[in-house]
């Protein structure tokens, strides 16, 4: 999992890149508003967690930003203020979660992953984009009345651009969660299993399409119903 952390106070961004390393997760930390969007709009992260009180762009304005940009990415806002209205004005502005200064680090931890649980739509053990739904539990996709097994790439593949249905998925990140950051899998690797996904979606008659970003990545596009 791949954590976004936006906060000028440099302590503070190291000392949670500290929890989130501890957890297994990778960091990037950057302490502007400015750094904090170019970041996030590449939506190669799991989640964001975003201060308000920034320079060059607040929080919130990092947040709008992004989600008319249609970056997905769940943000949880970490901020010294915690008056009502200063909670509704972030929410509104794209944030899924808000936690106030100073914060108990494992309530962060449970805050994330509750954030990381809701991409996508989860019901029970299924995902679901458009007409294809993805049984979690026995790597099966389903389409109307057809059915088809995944194999553990081609699953694990399809799983990680449902989960993060119209953001643009880089192939290098592609790599380093279904292969793993030591292997030596490169971009053809993943090219060869999204051509066997689009076979399989072809073959269930889906609305549902991947689409490439040349050079970055790939994504999925479904049909507004």
């Amino acid at each position: 999992m791949r954590i976004l952390i936006v906060e000028d106070e440099t302590h503070l961004a190291e000392a949670l890149g500290q929890i989130m390393t501890e957890q297994h997760y990778q960091t990037d930390m950057v302490y502007d508003g400015a750094d904090g969007l170019d970041y996030g709009l590449s939506a190669q992260y799991d989640a964001i967690i975003l201060d308000v009180m920034l320079p060059k762009l607040d929080g919130f304005e990092v947040a709008r930003r992004l989600r008319a940009a249609h970056v997905s990415t769940p943000i949880l806002m970490l901020t010294a203020r915690d008056e009502v209205p200063d909670k509704i004005s972030g929410l509104d502005c794209g944030a899924d979660d808000y936690m106030t200064k100073p914060f108990d680090s494992g309530e962060l931890l449970a805050r994330v992953r509750a954030l990381t649980r809701r991409q996508g739509e989860v019901i029970g053990n299924t995902l679901t984009v458009g007409d294809l739904t993805l049984r979690l539990d026995v790597r099966c996709l389903i389409c109307a009345d057809s059915s088809v097994r995944l194999g553990f790439k081609e699953f694990e593949v399809l799983k990680l651009l449902m989960s993060n249905f119209h953001a643009v998925v880089p192939k290098e990140d592609i790599i380093s969660k279904v292969w793993g950051l030591e292997s030596e899998a490169e971009d053809n690797n993943v090219e060869v299993y999204i051509s066997f996904l689009r076979k399989k979606l072809n073959f269930l008659g889906s609305s549902v399409t991947i689409g490439t970003v040349r050079k970055v990545g790939y994504f999925l596009e479904a049909p507004l119903s």
